[in-house]
């Protein structure tokens, strides 16, 4: 087996190695391969590699890690942690030891930029999977055998509306609209102040050429308290909830993550915001609509979402 680093060369292969595995549920397309390793500032190039069998010049599976790389100068994040982005191997290599020198080509990558824990999947940004797509127990006892341990149950959720357009909210002194592209600047400031977490993707989103339509917010006596991503096609970044759009007739909308200023909560607003992405989605003609790697099934479960995909969190937390 020789082992390469990954570059454009490989993505076709990759992408056929994907769908022979995952194809059914999570059919896979050239552009996000490309987007979440080839385009990604965090990806980490000397813990990403294809294994190829160099009697069949087959990809027999690959591997790729990240951590935090990117230079900005608005955003600082935990150098300490990284992330396997995909560990993927053939059907026809497993148990043949491929799966485990690849995870270790990884680790000992990320182990020599001073990562002190791993999680699987659940990437900062441009991740694929927040875990182990269930059910997979083989894989998920193989993990474990290898000191990754469980971490929590995460789900996709998915609706299907009818041709009648979903209503718009009504909320007394609160109104819900499309961000504006003008307004980046105070959108970036509001979350800063309000949800950090997520100012590195918003940041992400104008550098990509957003122009706002990705982002409902909601607004009271003129300013933005709250906000809620949708995504479908024209997104700027393919988003995850919109990854298998392939698996849909006609196309598939994407909603989250969201958040309400914590001095607004307590009024209904969270609800509110996401019936407001419903009916904007469902103007664009979009019928299909998922939300992804949620704890919250009830919250959403209010407007109709069912549970559609499961995934299994793991963390491996190294002794240096």
């Amino acid at each position: 087996m020789r082992y390469e680093p990954i570059t454009a060369l490989h993505i076709g292969e990759i992408k056929m190695i994907w769908n022979e595995v995952w194809g059914d549920r999570f059919p896979m397309r050239e552009r996000i391969l490309e987007q979440n390793m080839l385009e990604d500032p965090n990806l980490l190039r000397s813990g990403a590699w294809v294994a190829r069998d160099e009697a069949t010049g087959r990809v027999a599976g690959y591997v790729a890690a990240k951590m935090w790389l990117d230079e900005v100068a608005e955003v600082s994040y935990n150098a300490s942690l990284g992330w396997i982005h995909m560990l993927l191997v053939a059907p026809s290599y497993r148990e043949r030891v491929v799966g485990s020198r690849l995870l270790a080509m990884a680790e000992e990558a990320l182990r020599k930029q001073g990562v002190k824990e791993i999680q699987l999947g659940k990437d900062l940004h441009r991740r694929v999977f927040p875990g182990v797509p269930e059910p997979d127990l083989k894989t998920e006892a193989w993990l474990e055998r290898r000191g990754y341990a469980r971490e929590s149950r995460v789900v996709d959720l998915y609706r299907h509306f009818q041709e009648d357009l979903a209503a718009l909210p009504r909320v007394e002194g609160v109104s819900f609209r499309m961000l504006q592209d003008e307004e980046a600047s105070t959108f970036n400031r509001f979350m800063q102040r309000c949800f950090p977490q997520w100012l590195y993707q918003t940041l992400s989103y104008w550098q990509q050429g957003g122009s706002g339509r990705e982002f409902v917010v909601a607004e009271k006596d003129g300013e933005i308290i709250g906000f809620c991503r949708i995504n479908d096609a024209q997104a700027p970044l393919l988003a995850q909830n919109v990854y298998w759009a392939p698996l849909f007739p006609g196309e598939l909308g994407g909603i989250g993550p969201l958040g309400i200023d914590e001095t607004y909560r307590g009024h209904g607003y969270g609800l509110a915001i996401v019936q407001a992405a419903v009916h904007l989605l469902h103007a664009r003609g979009i019928r299909h609509m998922v939300i992804d790697t949620t704890p919250y099934v009830d919250f959403y479960g209010k407007l109709g979402f069912k549970t559609w995909r499961s995934y299994m969190t793991f963390r491996k937390r190294e002794r240096m």
